[in-house]
C-alpha cells in the first residue's frame, strides 16, 4: 500500500462524526433568486429560505418529532417537502410558501406514499405526483394544485404500471409495466391515446428511461439489454428499437446522466470503478467544471441544482476525508461563494486516506473494494474492522463515510468490500449475487479478509465485522460461517430472518414479488437455503460476542424475533449487547439515540479487539 507516516491524532468525538449536517440538501428556486436548505433545528432537520443577493434566512418549518427529509421548489413561491417516515412506513407530504406561511398537508389515505412524477409547475398552479391512495399496490398519477393542496387523478393505474414519464410538454406518456419478473415499456404520443406496450425485458436486465429527446418518439435511456455494462443510449419508442449508443464504459456502468433542459440535450454522465469519472458531452459543462477544479483542485465536484435558465448553480465539493462543502457557482463571472459546510468540525487533516483494492475471490472473480487505514501506524499488523455494505444492489463508493472514519480515527483498518451481486460493474456481477446471500456473497466477503492478511495488513487476530441493513446481515452471517476468523460482530438493523424480511415489504412491492424470490429466494420453493441463510436459525453456530441495534418499528425486522434471538444466544452462554431504541424504524434518527449506539459500537469493539488499547 505504500507507507507516509504521519504522527497519530487525537480521538474525535462521536457527535462529531455523527451530527445532523449543519446545512444540507440546497436547491435553487427556478428564477435562482432563492435557495433552500435544511438546517437542524432542536436537533431535527427543517426547512430553511435564504436570499441569493443577501444574507436574510427565513425558517420555514419547526418540527421536533421528525426530520424533514427532503425539499423542492415548485416555482418561484413555494415549496413541497416530505418528512421522514412514520410507523407505518408514510413520508407526509407538505406544500408551503418560501416565507413559511400556508404550511398545507397534502391530504391522503392511511399507507400512502407520495411520488414526484414531475416537479416542473404547469398553468401557475399544478404539479403532477403519484400516490397509491385508490389501491395500496399501485401508484396512480395525479395533478395537485400547489395552492390549495387538492389532488385530481390524471392518469388511472391499469394495475402493472411501477413507474410513470412525462414528455417535454409534461404530459405523461410513458410508463414502465412489470409482472413481477418482466418489465414492459408502454408508450403513447398523447394523452388522448392508449398506452402500447414497446418492449418487454427480464428483470434481469434493464432499460431505464431518462428523458425525452428533442424527437417525440426518441428518449434517452441507459440499457444493457444487448450488453452486460449500462450504456447512454437513443430509443425509439415509436419502433421498439435502439438508435444508437451515446456513451458505453467496457468495465463499467453508468450510473448518473445530467442534462441540460435550457438547451435540450445532455450535459455529462458519470460511472465509477475506484472514484467517479466524469464524461462530459456539453462543452459548456465541461467549462463550468474546469473553472471550478481550478479553484478547488484536489476535491470532487457534484451538481447539485441549477436555475431555469442555468445562470447559477449550486455544487458540493468533497474527499475522502471531507463530507464536503456547498458553494454557489455563477457563471456570467465565474465566481464560486460558499454557503456552507457539511460539517465544519471534521478536520480533513486528522482524517485516513481511502485507497481503492481489489483482489480475487476462490473462483477467480475480481472484487473491487476500499482500505482505509489509521493515521500513524505502521501499514501491518492493523487491527481491521470489516464493513459489507448495505443492499445488497447498492456498492461502496470512494468518498468520506462518517463509520469508516470514526473507526479508523480509533485506530483500525477499515475495508469494504463490492461483493457479487453489488451495483455497478455490469449486469452479469449483479446477477451473480442472486439467491447467494448466505454462499458467494458470504464467501467474497471471507476471501477479501483473507487476502488482508494474507499481504500482513491486518492482524489475523483482531478482526471485527460491522455492517447496517443487508451489512448487519453480513455481519452476523461472517460469525455463523466463519467464527474463528472475528472476535466480534455488530449488526445495525441487520435482517436476522429471510423469510420475514421477504414479508417485510410495503403492499407497493407486490408487483415486485415473484422478482424478490429470483433474487433472495422463494419461501416456499427454497426453504432450506434461506433458513441457512438466516442468522435466526444458526444460533448454535455462533460463538464470538455480538452487539445488536435494533429500531421498533423497522418493518425488515421482526422485534419479537430479535428479542428471542438474543434470548436464545444469551443461553448459549454468548455476550451479547442489545440496543433496542421502540420509536426508530431501520436507520436511527433521532441525534442522542445516533450518539449513544455509535458510542457503544466504539466501545464493544474496543473491549473485544483492543482490550489493551
Amino acid at each position: 500500500m505504500g507507507c507516509n507516516y504521519n504522527p497519530p491524532v487525537d480521538p474525535v468525538a462521536v457527535e462529531t462524526f455523527f451530527k445532523n449536517p449543519e446545512q444540507s440538501m440546497y436547491r435553487l428556486s427556478p428564477n435562482g433568486k432563492y435557495l433552500s436548505f435544511l438546517k437542524p433545528y432542536k436537533g431535527y432537520l427543517n426547512v430553511y429560505v435564504k436570499c441569493v443577493n443577501d444574507s436574510l434566512v427565513t425558517q420555514v418549518t419547526a418540527y421536533t418529532d421528525r426530520s424533514v427529509r427532503t425539499a423542492n421548489w415548485v416555482g418561484n413561491d413555494k415549496l413541497i417537502y416530505l418528512k421522514e417516515k412514520d410507523s407505518l412506513d408514510n413520508y407526509p407530504a407538505f406544500l408551503v410558501n418560501k416565507d413559511g406561511t400556508q404550511n398545507i398537508a397534502i391530504q391522503t389515505s392511511p399507507n400512502t406514499k407520495v411520488n414526484i412524477v414531475d416537479q416542473e409547475l404547469r398553468n401557475q398552479e399544478h404539479i403532477l405526483i403519484a400516490l397509491n391512495e385508490r389501491d395500496e399496490t399501485f401508484f396512480d398519477v395525479y395533478k395537485l394544485n400547489i395552492n390549495t393542496g387538492k389532488k385530481e387523478l390524471l392518469v388511472k393505474n391499469p394495475g402493472n404500471i411501477v413507474l410513470w414519464f412525462t414528455d417535454n410538454d409534461g404530459e405523461v406518456n410513458l410508463a414502465i409495466g412489470s409482472d413481477g419478473v418482466n418489465e414492459t415499456l408502454y408508450f403513447r404520443n398523447n394523452e388522448s391515446e392508449k398506452f402500447k406496450p414497446v418492449i418487454s425485458n427480464n428483470f434481469k436486465s434493464t432499460l431505464k428511461p431518462l428523458g425525452f429527446t428533442k424527437d417525440k418518439n426518441h428518449i434517452y435511456a441507459l440499457s444493457n439489454l444487448s450488453r452486460d455494462k449500462l450504456a447512454l443510449v437513443e430509443f425509439d419508442c415509436a419502433t421498439g428499437k435502439e438508435i444508437k449508443v451515446i456513451y458505453e464504459n467496457k468495465d463499467a456502468d453508468i450510473l448518473e446522466v445530467v442534462n441540460s433542459k435550457t438547451k435540450g440535450n445532455l450535459a455529462y454522465l458519470t460511472y465509477e470503478i475506484d472514484k467517479r469519472e466524469i464524461h462530459f458531452l456539453d462543452a459548456n459543462y465541461q467549462s463550468i467544471y474546469n473553472d471550478i477544479h481550478k479553484i478547488l483542485p484536489n476535491d470532487e465536484v457534484i451538481i447539485v441544482d441549477k436555475d431555469a435558465s442555468e445562470h447559477h448553480f449550486i455544487v458540493k465539493t468533497y474527499t475522502d476525508k471531507s463530507p464536503g462543502v456547498y458553494y454557489l457557482y455563477a457563471v456570467k463571472d465565474k465566481s464560486l461563494t460558499k454557503l456552507a459546510d457539511v460539517n465544519s468540525a471534521i478536520n480533513p487533516d486528522n482524517m485516513c486516506a481511502m485507497k481503492a483494492v481489489s483482489y480475487k475471490a476462490r473462483d477467480g472473480q475480481i472484487i473491487h473494494g476500499y482500505l482505509t487505514l489509521p493515521i500513524g501506524k505502521d501499514e501491518k499488523n492493523l487491527p481491521c474492522i470489516v464493513m459489507p455494505h448495505q443492499g445488497p444492489s447498492a456498492r461502496n463508493v470512494w468518498g468520506y463515510t462518517p463509520e469508516v472514519q470514526y473507526l479508523a480515527n480509533k485506530g483500525y483498518a477499515v475495508f469494504q468490500m463490492n461483493y457479487r451481486g453489488s451495483t455497478g460493474y455490469g449486469k452479469n456481477f449483479q446477477n451473480a449475487g442472486f439467491k447467494q446471500w448466505g454462499k458467494k456473497v458470504q464467501e467474497d466477503i471471507y476471501d477479501g479478509v483473507k487476502w488482508l492478511i494474507n499481504q500482513d495488513l491486518i492482524n489475523p487476530k483482531k478482526i471485527g465485522v460491522f455492517g447496517y441493513g443487508f451489512g448487519g446481515y453480513s455481519a452476523l452471517n461472517q460469525v455463523v460461517y466463519y467464527p474463528q476468523l472475528y472476535k466480534c460482530a455488530a449488526s445495525y438493523s441487520g435482517y436476522i430472518n429471510l423469510f420475514t424480511y421477504l414479508k417485510g415489504f410495503p403492499a407497493y412491492y407486490k408487483p415486485y414479488k415473484l422478482m424478490l424470490n429470483e433474487m433472495i429466494g422463494d419461501p416456499e420453493k427454497d426453504i432450506d437455503y434461506l433458513k441457512s441463510s438466516s442468522p435466526i436459525f444458526q444460533v448454535d453456530k455462533i460463538k464470538t460476542p455480538i452487539l445488536i441495534a435494533q429500531g421498533g418499528k423497522d418493518s425488515k425486522v421482526n422485534v419479537t424475533e430479535t428479542n428471542q434471538f438474543v434470548k436464545e444466544l444469551r443461553k448459549k452462554q454468548i455476550a451479547v449487547n442489545y440496543i433496542l431504541n421502540e420509536n426508530e424504524t431501520q436507520l436511527f434518527k433521532n441525534p442522542e439515540n445516533k450518539f449513544t449506539f455509535y458510542r457503544q459500537l466504539g466501545d464493544f469493539l474496543d473491549k473485544q479487539i483492543n482490550p489493551d488499547k
